[in-house]
This record gives C-alpha cells, sequence and structure tokens, in this order.
C-alpha cells in the first residue's frame, strides 16, 4: 500500500482546506465524495450533486484525482434503519455519531484501501496523539465552538490508526482565512447544518413520510391536561417549540418545555419552568459503551458532555463495566435525553462514551407523590 490520503471531500470550506494543506505539505493526495442519500433536499437549495460538483472543482483546482462514490443502501442500513428504531422507542438518536463509525470511518476506509489509499482525512476539528505504547488517543479540537471529539467517540483504535485531522490546531476562522487565501471558491460557502442525510429541511414532514404519529395528550406533573400533541416522535426533552400551547386558563403567559415522554400511555409531559425538576438530572446511565483507549474506572473523577457543544461538566463514575455506565455530576444537568451520546474527557483526551438509557430525573409522578406526602404531613 502506498502513501496516498484520500480526503473525505463533501464540497464544503473544511474538507476543501484539508485537501489544499496536505497539497501544500507535499502530501501524495486523493478526493473521494460520499453520496449518503439518494433523496435531495429542495428546500434548503443544497443538493448533493452540487455539493459534489463543488468538490470536484477544488480538485481540480489543485490538480488532484478525484473519486464518487454511493453509500446510500450502506448508509440506510447502517444508520438510517437504528435511526427510526429509536424514535419508535420514544429516545432521540443522533445518526451523525453512527455514520462516522459505519460509514466514513468503515465504509469510506475500505473504499479508500481499494484504491490505494494507507490513510484518509477529514474536515473535523478534532486531533489525535500517537502514544509511546503504539496507542492513538483521539484530543479535542483546540476551536472549543467548532471541537467535533464528541461525534467521534464511537471510532475504535484501528479506525483512528488510519484516520488524519488535520483541522485539529486550527480554528474556524483561521480555516476561512487559508481557503480564501488560496482562492477555494468555497471559502464563503455557507456550513451544512441538521442532521446530515435530511438537511435544513422541515424535520417533523420528513419523518412522516417513514413513521406512524399518534397524537396524544400534554399534560403537566399534576395531570392536568394542556394540549394534544401530534406524536412523541416528533418531540425531545427540553423542547420549546412546536408545542403549540398559549392562553391557558390559570396559567401564566410564558414558555412550555417539554419535561418528559411516557410511551406506555402515549403522554407528553410539559412544564413553564426551564429547569423544572422531572428535567434536572443529578445522575444517568448508559450503554452500547465504547472506549477508545481504556475504560475509566469506577469512582474516577472526569467530565462529560450529554450534547454537543456543551461546557464539560465535572462528574464521577458511579459503577462501570463492558454494558453499563453510571455517572453522578457535581451539578444537575437539564434535558439529559435518552438515545443522545455522553462522552467523557480526561483534559483534553476524548476517553469514549455511550448512549444515554435514562437521567434518572424524577417521573411526574414520583415528584406528584413526594408533593402529597409532603402535604399529608405538613
Amino acid at each position: 500500500m502506498s502513501d496516498l490520503i484520500m480526503v473525505a471531500m463533501s464540497g464544503g470550506v473544511d474538507s476543501s482546506t484539508v485537501a489544499w494543506l496536505l497539497k501544500q505539505q507535499g502530501k501524495p493526495i486523493a478526493g473521494m465524495f460520499m453520496k449518503n442519500w439518494e433523496e435531495e433536499d429542495t428546500v434548503s437549495g443544497c443538493s448533493a450533486e452540487d455539493d459534489a460538483a463543488d468538490a470536484r472543482r477544488v480538485a481540480e483546482i489543485l490538480g488532484i484525482d478525484f473519486h464518487g462514490r454511493n453509500f446510500a443502501a450502506e448508509y440506510w442500513d447502517e444508520v438510517f434503519e437504528q435511526f427510526l428504531a429509536e424514535l419508535r422507542a420514544g429516545r432521540t438518536p443522533n445518526p451523525d455519531i453512527l455514520c462516522n463509525r459505519e460509514i466514513k470511518f468503515r465504509t469510506f476506509v475500505e473504499h479508500a484501501r481499494d484504491l490505494g489509499a494507507a490513510h484518509i482525512a477529514t474536515g473535523h476539528y478534532a486531533r489525535r496523539r500517537d502514544n509511546d505504547d503504539g496507542t492513538v488517543s483521539l484530543l479535542k479540537g483546540i476551536d472549543s465552538n467548532k471541537d467535533q471529539s464528541y461525534f467521534l467517540y464511537a471510532l475504535d483504535q484501528e479506525q483512528l490508526q488510519h484516520a488524519l485531522f488535520p483541522l485539529g490546531e486550527l480554528t474556524k476562522p483561521e480555516v476561512r482565512d487559508l481557503a480564501a487565501q488560496a482562492d477555494l471558491p468555497v471559502a464563503a460557502k455557507k456550513d451544512s447544518t441538521g442532521i446530515c442525510f435530511i438537511g435544513e429541511r422541515n424535520f417533523d414532514r420528513f419523518i412522516a413520510n417513514y413513521l406512524d404519529a399518534e397524537p396524544g395528550e400534554i399534560r403537566t406533573s399534576d395531570g392536568t391536561v394542556i394540549g394534544t400533541h401530534q406524536g412523541l416522535i416528533h418531540y425531545t426533552l427540553g423542547q420549546r417549540k412546536g408545542l403549540n400551547i398559549g392562553g391557558l386558563k390559570d396559567f401564566p403567559e410564558a414558555p412550555w418545555y417539554v419535561t418528559y415522554k411516557d410511551i406506555e400511555h402515549n403522554v407528553l409531559y410539559a412544564e413553564q419552568q426551564t429547569d423544572h425538576p422531572t428535567l434536572m438530572s443529578t445522575s444517568l446511565e448508559a450503554s452500547d459503551l465504547n472506549w477508545i483507549r481504556r475504560q475509566p474506572e469506577a469512582g474516577e473523577r472526569l467530565h462529560a458532555k450529554v450534547r454537543y457543544r456543551q461546557p464539560d461538566q465535572a462528574c464521577r463514575v458511579e459503577a462501570i463495566d463492558q454494558a453499563r455506565l453510571q455517572l453522578v455530576f457535581d451539578k444537575p444537568q437539564r434535558a439529559v435525553t435518552p438515545g443522545q451520546a455522553v462522552v467523557l474527557y480526561h483534559g483534553d483526551e476524548c476517553l469514549g462514551g455511550g448512549t444515554i438509557t435514562t437521567g434518572n430525573a424524577p417521573l411526574p409522578d414520583q415528584l406528584t407523590n413526594a408533593k402529597t406526602q409532603e402535604a399529608i404531613h405538613s
């Protein structure tokens, strides 16, 4: 196998700058564009064909070979089916994490190897460190606003051994400046947002093509019915928009927040406190664990993120084995959401993480029962 580096080129400024940087360093590189979804996003105005054209144009400017691959079938089987299964179960999945593990750092790597590449390079804002014992550590990118190690926690040693992250030492403004200096046509291109295959289209309308939604009641923790939801698959903990609750007698004109989803009875719970007790968790449990270099130990103090771009939260590993992790936080955490990822850090090193199964916040009926007992004994 040669020293060829295959750059995952999405047609955006980040991956284009990666290709330019490696070219400037005299590295032997080629580019590959991944198409992971067949249906076009006609709402955001940024289709896969447009992105592929941008990637090809940058490759031509740099004078490197360019390859296009369609991984839509693999994406459907390995990512989208699990995404739908999680929604059906009432959880809030993060398909980008699974996409990194199964598509970008597995299927893509296999195709890159077939073309003679020894390594792949991506536009992720993260860093890798080669250790003396032959292992690789995943580190945060130095740009705290763009660090993407959270989305990479599910990678293993073999995947990281072949991965390069040239943007890890740069900030986003620096990347755009470099792209502009290099006269790359995508230097000012808008960053993509939303779930990778959905883009900026309406999520509720999109998911209705694949899942049936059963409307039901919206209640407060004490059981008061305050509205009707359109199906639990459309809501997540802490959500404010889309509840369509307002002008209720005996309630102030204040925002409502989703606090709990009762899957068994198809009831959505909401409250007007952004820090309502049913939204606040002092601990969590997680499964489907992955540890990049070492498994944390029970009693170890670390930091965690329960969502992307969340500041590091001090925590302690309460219990851990191969199947289950229990964390206790120094401060209560808002909207710890089943289906999302909890990722652990020791300093700048991303140790790994897992899928949240429960945030251990009090349930609405537990809160009501506690208030009843308090009233009885007062």
